[in-house]
């Protein structure tokens, strides 16, 4: 068990006058199986009331307006988790049984369909088929599926933007950690596997000393219900454990950005954030 303070400030610097802005975050993360959460608490700036609410899919979401004047809007997100190592249990389910459980309640049937951000190309699909009719258990299909993304997509950042669909990030075979998801949720989908994208954290230091705060990163991975949901980070090709503190989960990125609102004012503005991560326990 590791106890994780996390610090997540994020805004926009507007070049010219805002007259008006509305908005929603979803940057604070729930209790859950594996993690627990001590204490969470959201700062605007300018200051603003929110109303707090939790989405459709789980998420905690803040929603403000700020119909004063401003330059900038800053929101700080301090959070304190208490995150366990999962262990997964094994799955035993036939791909026929899987097909007629995923159709036993909305949670898993609306997991199922693409999105225009997760529809994937004929050659993933291909691939994912492939590899699918070698495995008799859905759930390890489903890892290695996972592991093929990880290992066909580069990471690297600037060479795809937040509008990017899974698509486009195969095409140049390099993007971010919501690339990289979207692919594997679309190559999941694409084989008849429920899944769905997780927004969060990764402390990025597996031995970070007691104390030691390190830049950290909002992240992205997937689940699958092959029985019952399951966590993976193709990204990293790990399993989630005591380094990942989930925040949202939806169909894909559109469901669970962090920041996402409109304003009245200059057409321009500038995304800033910056996340810090404390080992306590």
């Amino acid at each position: 068990m590791k106890r994780l303070r996390i610090r997540h400030t994020t805004g926009f610097h507007y070049e010219g006058e805002v007259t008006a802005s509305y908005n929603e975050a979803r940057m604070l993360p729930a209790s859950a199986d594996g993690q627990l959460v001590l204490y969470s608490n959201l700062e605007i700036s300018p200051t603003s009331t929110a109303h707090n609410y939790v989405d459709y899919w789980g998420s905690k979401v803040s929603s403000f307006e700020l119909l004063s004047p401003h330059r900038d809007l800053t929101l700080t997100a301090n959070s304190l988790v208490e995150v366990n190592r999962f262990t997964h249990s094994p799955h035993t389910l036939s791909w026929d049984d899987l097909a007629i459980a995923s159709e036993r309640a909305i949670e898993y049937v609306e997991q199922r369909g693409q999105t225009r951000r997760t529809d994937p190309p004929e050659e993933v699909v291909a691939l994912a088929r492939e590899i699918a009719n070698d495995f008799l258990s859905p759930c390890e299909a489903a890892q290695r599926i996972c592991v093929m993304i990880g290992e066909q997509v580069e990471y690297m950042t600037g060479v795809t933007e937040v509008h990017t669909t899974a698509a486009e990030a195969w095409e140049h075979r390099k993007g971010v950690c919501q690339d990289i998801a979207h692919l594997a949720i679309g190559a999941l989908r694409a084989v008849g596997i429920p899944a769905r994208y997780v927004s969060g954290y990764l402390h990025p230091k597996p031995n970070a000393e007691v104390g030691e705060t390190v830049t950290g990163e909002s992240h992205a991975w997937v689940e699958w219900y092959c029985g019952d949901w399951r966590g993976y980070d193709p990204t990293n090709q790990i399993d989630i454990g005591d380094r990942h503190v989930a925040v949202g989960r939806g169909r894909d990125y559109n469901d669970v950005p962090p920041l996402r609102g409109v304003y009245a004012g200059p057409f321009r503005s500038n995304l800033f954030v910056k996340v810090e991560i404390t080992r306590e326990t």
